[in-house]
């Protein structure tokens, strides 16, 4: 049984359709008991880290997560769920995350240009918003098991205005460019976490979730 975890957050329901569509069973649930019977657990979500933090809190989920974490059960946040795992947040200053990992969620630099665009032309051609919004290509680093079989510079979607810089860079596993290094997704033993959407990021995203759900 996998279980997504349930907050209050937002495309909750987005990742269970696609759990659903790999043929796998899950409940979403915020019942600590089934949380830590579950094979695998999932943390998704879109909205604020403050309130995130706010919401794990009243729902008694943080002490439950840190034990899912420390037991070993595989473990995959998504978006939100990623940042929720570090220590600080530059949207909610003064809250802390669960400090599962090590590394501070910083906002997106606006105005930003990237190296070169995909055509070629020269930085100033390419200014940045703030959110990203929509598809960028990962570049994979290491052998993450999330990407097994999933060739470099695939294509994901992300949506977000704050990215991780972690602290042990041997945990990160995927990165993008957004002018400035994203790390994208990160693996520390049984603890997975992305920054995209794998359940909106079509055959590749889905072979990313199965790829976590078979750990």
């Amino acid at each position: 049984m996998i279980a997504i975890i349930d907050y209050d957050a937002g495309n909750i329901k987005s990742v269970e359709k696609a759990v659903d569509f790999l043929g796998h069973e899950c409940v979403t649930t915020r019942d600590s008991k089934a949380i830590l019977n579950a094979d695998h657990v999932i943390l998704p979500g879109v909205g604020a880290f403050g309130d995130a933090m706010d919401k794990l809190k009243e729902y008694g989920l943080i002490d439950v997560i840190k034990k899912v974490c420390e037991d070993g059960t595989p473990f995959l946040g998504i978006c939100l769920g990623l940042q929720l795992l570090f220590e600080s947040s530059e949207e909610s200053p003064g809250i802390g995350g669960l400090s599962i990992l090590k590394g501070k969620i910083k906002r997106l630099p606006e105005g930003a240009v990237n190296a070169e665009s995909d055509a070629g032309k020269k930085a100033d051609s390419v200014r940045l918003k703030v959110p990203n919004i929509g598809w960028n290509s990962l570049t994979l680093r290491g052998s993450g098991r999330l990407f097994s079989d999933v060739p470099d510079e695939s294509f994901v979607y992300f949506v977000h205005s704050y990215y991780l810089d972690a602290e042990d860079k041997s945990i990160v596993k995927a990165t993008i460019e957004y002018g400035t290094r994203v790390d994208a997704s990160v693996e520390s033993g049984n603890i997975f976490a992305c920054q995209f959407h794998p359940e909106k990021s079509s055959e590749t995203g889905l072979s990313i979730l199965e790829n976590f759900l078979n750990v």
